[in-house]
């Protein structure tokens, strides 16, 4: 039986976030290995989140970002259970980080119960008629529809993308860890993005043409 050092506690609890006790069980589960220490982790988050995720959850915070380059902006509202939890370092960070993602990686929808049905249908009929033109039998059709619309989510639902800051999370996942972390139910509610000139038709001029109007002006 290995034995599980402060240190190691330590290091855990700086990777992950957890409480000191958590760090120190799951060492002790795990043998001593961190990664299967931190697995341990993100399962216990997961089920943690998965038991808060009834409960109603009506305070919280709305977060504003605007990128450096004054071309894109986020809003977001963000839920938690408590005005208490609201106010916190640990319930901001995961506010602005949500924003960040959501600046970077421009997701259309929140969850995938956000999308309308008749949309749905459309992108899966879509991704049918793709996988027929490369000639595949056609009894393999759904699954391969299938995998390309889990990767379709993968891009366009925010809770199922890849968290910027740690790809081998989803931002599920990692909400649900922080979830685990601060106790209680983290909803994100909404969010709109700004991007500058979106859906406006920009004009579209021959550089040539435009030099000789230039020199003959």
């Amino acid at each position: 039986m290995s034995v599980v050092t402060p240190a190691a506690i330590k290091d855990l609890r700086e990777r992950t976030g957890a409480p000191m006790g958590d760090c120190k069980k799951a060492l002790e589960e795990s043998g001593g290995d961190i990664a299967k220490a931190i697995e341990f982790l993100q399962k216990k988050s997961m089920a943690s989140a998965a038991k808060k995720a009834g409960r109603i959850a009506a305070e919280g915070r709305v977060g504003a970002y605007v990128h450096h380059d004054g071309k894109t902006a986020v809003l977001i509202e963000v839920n938690c259970e408590s005005d208490f939890v609201a106010l916190t370092d640990d319930f901001k960070e995961i506010v602005s980080s949500l924003c960040l993602q959501i600046a970077a990686m421009s997701p259309k929808w929140v969850r995938k119960d956000d999308i309308a049905a008749a949309e749905l249908a459309k992108q899966r009929e879509i991704f049918e008629a793709q996988v027929r033109e490369l000639g595949k039998p056609e009894a393999l059709v759904p699954k391969i529809a299938e995998g390309k619309l889990n990767a379709w989510y993968g891009d366009t639902v925010l809770l199922e993308q890849a968290y910027v800051k740690d790809d081998k999370l989803t931002v599920g996942k990692w909400l649900a860890e922080r979830v685990g972390k601060i106790g209680e139910n983290i909803v994100v509610r909404r969010f709109t993005r700004y991007e500058l000139g979106e859906g406006i038709e920009k004009r579209q001029d021959d550089f040539v043409a435009e030099v000789a109007r230039m020199a003959q002006a």
